[in-house]
């Protein structure tokens, strides 16, 4: 799923934002928006990112009604391939060894 880097960068950010929790659009661009500042977020920009990764199995989303006055939400989290990929995605977590250590290895 290879794309231009501001979109790479946005769809993994936007993975990384629903490991942690289910959201809606409009509160995942305003979380970008906060969290994200050397991102160029185009206006729009998140909601076809959202249904490509939709398109492709990353994210699943379901309506949820509000209320009697407030429009449906379309919430979005991630699948079994979504958090796979998050975990590819994400830095190793264990530790680089050092040449001491490397040299420490050897007979």
């Amino acid at each position: 799923m290879a794309g231009r880097p501001r979109e790479t960068e946005l769809r993994r950010r936007v993975l990384a934002i629903l490991a942690r929790r289910e959201n809606y659009g409009y509160e995942l661009a305003e979380e970008l928006r906060r969290t994200d500042a050397g991102l160029e977020l185009a206006e729009g920009s998140v909601y076809p990112a959202l249904r490509r990764l939709e398109r492709d199995g990353f994210v699943s989303g379901h309506w949820v009604e509000i209320g009697a006055d407030v429009p449906r939400r379309r919430y979005y989290v991630l699948t079994p391939k979504g958090l796979a990929e998050v975990a590819r995605l994400r830095p190793s977590q264990r530790p680089v060894p050092t040449s001491r250590r490397l040299g420490e290895l050897r007979p």
